[in-house]
């Protein structure tokens, strides 16, 4: 593995860790609900400030997005849609069979679809180069994938021992059939952000750069796109639930609560810019290799968070050495497909 390698590992690493990491924000509430954090997180992290930087930092940043042929700022917010509603269907599956069955059949889904996808379909730019799933390099990074849907298993597992221990298991819906079809189809669909990313930034980072933008502003601005249909569903579902419930005013009554929304908006544009850079400083497989190593770095995220805020308090035994497996399966994993990286050469 190269030094660049290294260090697209590095950073795909922390940009996993920090779109994860916003759930601290959350932890920290006591007046906000659902409304409030998801208006201003996604407000701020979606479309304020990618927009703000690639407007600021990118010159001539409207003229460029008009070079750019329009088929591909289609596609990629129909990408970005895609992702969007992958939030909101996520949301009613958490209500009908329980935040551990979802995020495994999300997880379980998304895994092998954003790893495999594009080395079967090439992506835009730099990715278009990605070595064939049927290379020793490619062979490498699906057993990554194949090792990190073990460890989402034990993840699943512990969580739902959890729950016992603590009393705190969800009742599923009658219609668990339909939820889980619906949490397939979350999975499937959440992809669509990475996709948009992946298979649209070679021709927006091309047309930035031609107007004299620099790399990390460039990167910003295929956010700035890949991110907005997304962000406006992610905007207008919270926009519903403060007219209907007529809570707007909750969100200037706790500027405290304002202010770490706003910081977790920011945290978040930061996370996924960072993914990006870090995608393609891992080379031509770092579509495949980024996505999955940020998938690890979020599941063990969130459970760095339940951690520190108590979550696992009282919770001993089986549940508490099924999600420490976990994490060792999933580092694992991530060494395992870091590893089939460094076989491209690139």
């Amino acid at each position: 593995m190269n030094t660049t390698q290294a260090l697209g590992v590095l950073v795909v690493t922390l940009a996993g860790l920090w779109i994860t990491g916003g759930g601290w924000v959350i932890k920290l509430m006591r007046h906000y609900q659902y409304e409030q954090i998801g208006f201003t997180v996604f407000l701020v992290g979606l479309i304020i400030c990618p927009w703000t930087v690639t407007l600021l930092y990118c010159p001539h940043a409207i003229e460029a997005f008009k070079s750019v042929d329009p088929a591909v700022l289609i596609k990629s917010n129909l990408f970005s849609l895609s992702w969007g509603v992958a939030n909101v269907l996520c949301l009613m599956c958490y209500l009908r069979i329980g935040f551990c069955l979802t995020q495994g059949v999300l997880v379980g889904v998304a895994i092998p679809l954003g790893v495999m996808t594009p080395m079967f379909f090439k992506g835009s730019g730099l990715f278009h180069n990605a070595a064939s799933p049927f290379s020793l390099a490619g062979m490498i990074v699906m057993a990554g994938a194949l090792v990190m849907l073990v460890g989402v298993v034990f993840v699943v597992l512990s969580g739902f021992g959890r729950e016992r221990a603590l009393n705190t298991t969800t009742n599923a819906s009658r219609s668990v059939g339909v939820g889980l079809l619906m949490a397939a189809l979350a999975g499937v669909l959440s992809v669509g952000n990475s996709f948009s990313f992946v298979y649209c930034q070679g021709p927006i980072i091309a047309a930035m750069k031609a107007q004299g933008a620099g790399d990390i502003p460039a990167n910003f601005a295929v956010w700035a796109i890949g991110l907005f249909a997304g962000g406006i569903v992610n905007v207008v579902v919270p926009i519903w639930y403060l007219t209907r419930k007529k809570t707007w005013g909750v969100i200037t009554a706790h500027p405290f609560e304002l202010f770490l929304c706003l910081l977790g908006g920011v945290q978040s544009t930061a996370a996924f810019a960072l993914n990006g850079k870090g995608m393609l400083l891992l080379g031509a497989l770092g579509a495949s290799v980024g996505f999955g190593i940020s998938q690890a770095m979020q599941m063990i995220g969130s459970q760095t968070i339940g951690f520190a805020f108590g979550e696992w308090k009282g919770v001993t035994g089986l549940p508490r050495k099924q999600i420490v497996w976990a994490i060792l399966i999933l580092i694992v994993a991530v060494i395992i497909m870091a590893t089939g990286n460094s076989f491209t050469g690139s």
